[in-house]
């Protein structure tokens, strides 16, 4: 049974900018998918998969704010239009992913309801697109600063070098930058580990 369109809008208003609720909607009733809102993932914010006989399946973290929603399931939708043309003779993130992600991105900056920040550096991410929002540091950066940061959390980037911090219940300190991740010693094992410097960790001052 097929989901109405006005049953889409009531869901989807709880995580979508509201001017582009209508623009989720009409790719949901253009390509017919599973559409899931899930749990928060740490490895992705979204995907895609391919269902050869069923319909095909489009998930998305349902911690994300407004804008990190709306472009991530542009990205995921992307992919769906990808393989309904091409199937799997290209690559996943290869040029036909890129011009068709292009041209589903550009008319919502056309449309002139995203901020400012957000449209400069969407333009920008379209002269060379990355594999994800999350590949592109600056477009991370730019969407991450509209999250709403847990009590005591501070993105890595932000504490001074040789700072102690806590990441998924572990303790660390902060390195040297490496591109776009820091290198972080495990204060216990002395092992050392790359970190996102958008990653949301929580200091651990010396109070001495």
């Amino acid at each position: 049974m097929s989901i109405s369109k006005e049953k889409y809008r009531t869901v989807l208003k709880k995580y979508l900018p509201e001017e582009y609720t209508e623009v989720v909607v009409d790719l949901l009733t253009k390509h017919p998918v599973q559409f899931k809102i899930s749990k928060p993932r740490k490895t992705k914010l979204g995907d895609f998969r391919a269902q050869p006989f069923g319909k095909h399946q489009i998930s998305i973290n349902n911690n994300l704010n407004p804008y990190s929603f709306l472009i991530t399931t542009i990205h995921e939708f992307a992919h769906l239009v990808t393989y309904e043309k091409y199937k799997w003779n290209v690559k996943p993130h290869g040029k036909e992913w890129q011009n068709i992600y292009s041209k589903m991105i550009y008319p919502l900056i056309e449309q002139g309801n995203l901020p400012e920040d957000i449209s400069n550096v969407l333009l920008n991410s379209l002269i060379n697109v990355k594999a994800s929002s999350c590949s592109d540091l600056k477009l991370q950066r730019v969407l991450m600063s509209y999250d709403k940061l847990e009590n005591g959390f501070v993105l890595l980037e932000k504490l001074d070098k040789n700072s102690t911090f806590a990441l998924n219940g572990k303790e660390f300190s902060k390195g040297i930058l490496r591109r776009t991740r820091y290198m972080c010693m495990e204060n216990k094992t002395q092992k050392v580990y790359l970190v996102n410097a958008l990653a949301k960790v929580k200091e651990i001052k010396d109070e001495r």
